[in-house]
């Protein structure tokens, strides 16, 4: 290591006694980290792209300092899926120092693990007080049962009012509108639900039956009407 020449020809004035790095809150304990493989937690980040098309919200599970397991979710740009597909291939098994480090291909997934980076390093993970964090496998529990992510996609205009589109409980199909056409309801299909069906063998038309409910006062409606179409 180089020094200036100055700085070797200066007095050493002793420092106070250090205490070392402050204390995080990691899986139930306090620990002072030092290192990367000290870092340990389940935390969610969220980040877009420069032009803000779409966004990322990326789940990690990180032991030891490790990523033992990565969800990616993106919505708004489609490219972005493909970017999350090859995402999940390169973030299990890096160092959390590595995959900060590591071009995920779409830079809102890039921006996402950042944010996860300073959860992490700061103590600020879902798990920071839960003892011995949480198992690996968490992340995927996070989609329910069906495995499919939660979203919610509505429009609305001058001209048209409000367009329920996709809420938590699925693909919206129809609009319950009372006698002053406002929405009081709507019915879904729980698109997870019907292709896990489908998947086992279920006839399509009854797993999509099955699959399909309604919410709020619906069958109070005046009329009801397509989103999509009407």
């Amino acid at each position: 290591m180089k020094v200036k020449k100055n700085l070797e020809q200066m007095i050493c004035v002793n420092r106070c006694r250090q205490h070392g790095a402050a204390p995080i809150p990691q899986e139930g304990k306090f620990t002072s980290v030092k290192s990367i493989d000290q870092i340990n937690g389940f935390s969610h980040g969220v980040g877009t792209c420069a032009m803000k098309q779409g966004a990322c919200k990326l789940t990690v599970n990180v032991k030891d300092g490790i990523v033992q397991e990565a969800l990616i979710e993106v919505i708004g740009c489609s490219g972005m899926t493909q970017s999350a597909a090859m995402a999940s291939e390169i973030l299990p098994g890096k160092t959390l120092l590595e995959a900060i480090n590591t071009d995920l291909v779409c830079d809102a997934i890039n921006v996402a693990m950042r944010e996860q980076f300073l959860n992490l390093v700061y103590g600020r993970s879902q798990s920071a007080f839960t003892e011995d964090g949480l198992e690996v496998g968490a992340a995927l529990e996070d989609l329910s049962n069906d495995k499919i992510s939660m979203v919610g996609t509505s429009y609305g205009s001058v001209q048209t009012g409000p367009r329920y589109l996709q809420a938590g409980e699925g693909y919206i199909r129809k609009l319950a509108l009372d006698e002053k056409d406002r929405i009081i309801g709507y019915e879904y299909v729980n698109i997870g639900k019907m292709m896990s069906a489908v998947s086992d063998g279920e006839n399509a038309e009854k797993a999509l039956a099955d699959a399909t409910d309604t919410y709020g006062r619906f069958d109070e409606a005046v009329r009801y009407i397509d989103p999509r179409k009407e």
